[in-house]
């Protein structure tokens, strides 16, 4: 298919019904000469491991995976029965992925490299189960996941290097929602799309409204934790005040304590998601790698922002695996107001 048959392609399908994900994939990669499948490889797995962790919430209840192993993951949080089943998924699938020549997870201590091959030239980070926490309450929850080419020689074992590069340097990022439905939303540098899972099918669509997601430039919803606002810096406060109290459309809050919940509800209709640095935790709590910077990709390619507070979080080089970071992300103009306070 030549990029002009595809661009007729879409014009044509516009008004029809949703393109399915490898029919999009497909689309995509005839718009790109140079693309040699290795990514469309990649999000094709990951859909896949979207598709089991799905059912895996959805059966929880009657499968007996409520509650926790007992074990403490090297973030120091208590591991759920479901963070470990969900952890599991993405190895597995990434292991057998002749394109990843490793990966690294919020669970996991460190990296994991694969035996070196001439094919195997991305590494992936991911969050398998994000807001894990409220899994026990029916809230909705996600995973996450960036990403990146190796900067590695591709005869050798990938080292820690290839997992501490610049959020710039991500060629893909997204996140799956595991709501009233199951979604995919990705970027690969070229606008956000958003797909269901359609259970009639068992396959992931693509919604013509979901095609190029764009976030308001403007928000009326705030969502950080209030609970903590003792702990704030005071230019937090007066900001989050600020965006209660103003007379050009005040904001209302909604916080659900999910990352992927959250921020997805903000991307559509249009709002900013806040966890800033605190009294005895200055660089916040959430994951630069396999949180911040996958989403603040998202958020720029749907015309937002996100920053730390003084840089854009894509701009941010991290120092170790783990490392966490302050971020504000959404709506542009509220994002750029957060850095004048």
């Amino acid at each position: 298919m030549s990029i002009e048959q595809a661009e007729n392609s879409r014009e044509r399908n516009k008004n029809s019904l949703p393109v399915n994900i490898q029919e999009h994939f497909r689309r995509e990669q005839a718009l790109h000469p140079e693309a040699t499948g290795a990514l469309t490889s990649i999000l094709t797995d990951l859909s896949r491991v979207a598709k089991s962790i799905s059912y895996l919430v959805n059966t929880a209840g009657i499968k007996d995976i409520h509650g926790t192993t007992g074990e403490v993951n090297v973030q120091g949080e208590t591991v759920l029965k479901l963070d470990e089943r969900a952890n599991e998924q993405f190895k597995e699938v990434l292991r057998s992925n002749p394109y990843v020549a490793g990966f690294a997870s919020e669970e996991e201590e460190s990296f994991v490299a694969f035996s070196p091959s001439e094919k195997e030239k991305y590494i992936v980070w991911f969050d398998p189960l994000d807001g894990s926490s409220n899994f026990d309450t029916n809230v909705s929850i996600g995973s996450i996941f960036a990403i990146y080419k190796r900067i590695s020689d591709v005869k050798d074992l990938v080292n820690e290097k290839d997992f501490l590069q610049s959020g710039c340097n991500q060629v893909c990022a997204g996140y799956f929602l595991y709501g009233t439905s199951t979604m995919l939303v990705y970027t690969a540098g070229n606008g956000v799309y958003g797909f269901t899972l359609d259970p009639s099918v068992g396959e992931f669509v693509l919604p013509e409204s979901y095609s190029r997601i764009q976030i308001p430039e403007k928000g009326k919803i705030y969502s950080i934790n209030e609970g903590n606002s003792s702990k704030w810096n005071p230019n937090v406060k007066n900001y989050i005040d600020y965006l209660k109290t103003r007379d050009e459309d005040p904001c209302s809050a909604r916080y659900i304590g999910s990352l992927v919940a959250d921020f997805h509800r903000n991307l559509l209709k249009g709002g900013v998601f806040v966890y800033p640095g605190e009294i005895g935790k200055p660089e916040g709590k959430l994951r630069l790698c396999c949180e911040s910077k996958p989403i603040a990709f998202i958020a720029e390619q749907a015309g937002g922002m996100a920053t730390d507070g003084n840089n854009r979080i894509l701009d941010l080089v991290p120092r170790s695996l783990h490392q966490r970071s302050p971020i504000v992300v959404g709506s542009k103009r509220e994002v750029e107001l957060y850095t004048e306070f």
